[in-house]
């Protein structure tokens, strides 16, 4: 469905916008407008081609014939309607920018829900080996003249203390993995490059992980 910024007569000001840059095929299009909305928003053919077919039969392009293609041209009078219609076409790139910017926002909500549910097995598994470690008998891991309970009781909080360390320093690798995504997709909404797909794969990939790190904690 075409999207909200496109209110009646805006996508053709846009592929106006789009040819005054430079004469285009309508492939070219479709693409810059995918291009341009981080992959949110892909017009499908039976979109584009009737309102080109309109904007030439009211003179705004001209098209000529490239081996196969058919490349679209804005004329004078299309470069005259968008000049007269310059500040709706400002409105739609305000419209634009916070699109991708909620996108952006988006995907930094995925990352930290999925480094709280990390964090939070992490910190289970932590409480489980602590448990583990108190219930076990007192002269387990002693040798066999009875040495001290003592020994016992330092060989059972060696897991302890390794699981709490192993803790900390993951939750240093996720926090470090958080910063770094966070500047990279602020980075990149700017310029309009963060898509719904990297939505998906961040979520698939982090899942995955969380898969593989539980079932270590698991095995162990």
């Amino acid at each position: 469905m075409t999207p909200p910024v496109f209110a009646h007569g805006n996508l053709r000001l846009y592929l106006l916008a789009l040819l005054d840059e430079r004469p285009r095929h309508g492939y070219e299009l479709i693409q810059a407008l995918s291009d341009r909305f981080g992959g949110t928003y892909s017009p499908s053919a039976g979109t584009i081609y009737p309102r080109l077919s309109k904007l030439e039969e009211e003179g705004l392009v001209t098209k000529s014939t490239d081996g196969r293609k058919t490349v679209y041209e804005i004329t004078d009078a299309g470069r005259a309607e968008l000049e007269a219609r310059r500040h709706d076409l400002d409105a739609i790139e305000d419209d634009l920018t916070d699109s991708v910017r909620r996108l952006a926002d988006g995907v930094r909500a995925e990352v930290n829900d999925a480094m709280r549910t990390l964090r939070a097995e992490l910190a289970s598994a932590a409480r489980e080996a602590k448990r583990a470690a108190s219930s076990a008998p007192a002269g387990s891991g002693t040798g066999a003249g009875g040495a001290t309970g003592g020994t016992g009781g330092t060989g059972s909080s060696a897991p302890h203390a390794d699981s709490n360390r192993a803790v900390h320093e993951a939750d240093l690798v996720l926090n470090e993995f958080r910063q770094q995504l966070r500047t990279d997709l602020r980075t990149r909404a700017h310029g309009g490059r963060v898509s719904a797909e990297a939505v998906t794969l961040l979520r698939d990939r982090l899942a995955e992980v969380r898969a593989d790190v539980l079932a270590t904690l698991t095995d162990h």
